[in-house]
């Protein structure tokens, strides 16, 4: 089996980047609900409703559990990893987006011509994380039944 195919059979690997991209339609979705503005560079984009982080590694996290078992390695690496990268997203991450967006409206105020706008949408608050928790454990059960059964 070559490296691409191994890839493309994957079912960790195709579960975790479906979670992903499920989460990040969504996203784009809702932005442009709230905003009426379609966005769709928002697709790849940090930060936001629903956390397309925490839908990835838990999804991963949930399949592991799934079929290896709760009590086996593979498992504590991945659950460890989810709370990490979840916990981090709603830390730093959203600190940082926070500390952008005093920073660009700082900016704005002193009217200094060619300055770099800073990303604001880097992190995420608790619910975008849930919620994209629950997309990723939600794809999670619906891919082991679909790939395990």
């Amino acid at each position: 089996m070559g490296l691409l195919s191994g890839l493309t059979r994957n079912p960790f690997l195709l579960t975790g980047l479906s979670s992903w991209l499920i989460a990040q339609v969504l996203k784009v979705l809702l932005h442009a609900a709230l905003t009426g503005q379609l966005r769709w560079e928002r697709l790849f984009g940090d930060g936001g409703m629903p956390s397309g982080h925490a839908a990835t590694v838990t999804a991963l996290a949930v399949l592991v559990g799934l079929v290896y078992g709760t009590d086996s390695f593979a498992f504590a690496v991945c659950g460890i990893l989810a709370v990490i990268v979840c916990h981090d997203a709603m830390g730093v991450r959203l600190e940082t987006g926070r500390q952008a967006a005093a920073i660009n409206r700082l900016l704005r105020e002193s009217r200094e011509p060619s300055r770099e706008v800073l990303k604001e949408f880097v992190g995420h608050t608790p619910a975008q994380v849930a919620v994209g928790a629950l997309i990723g454990g939600a794809n999670a059960f619906l891919m082991h039944r679909l790939l395990f059964l």
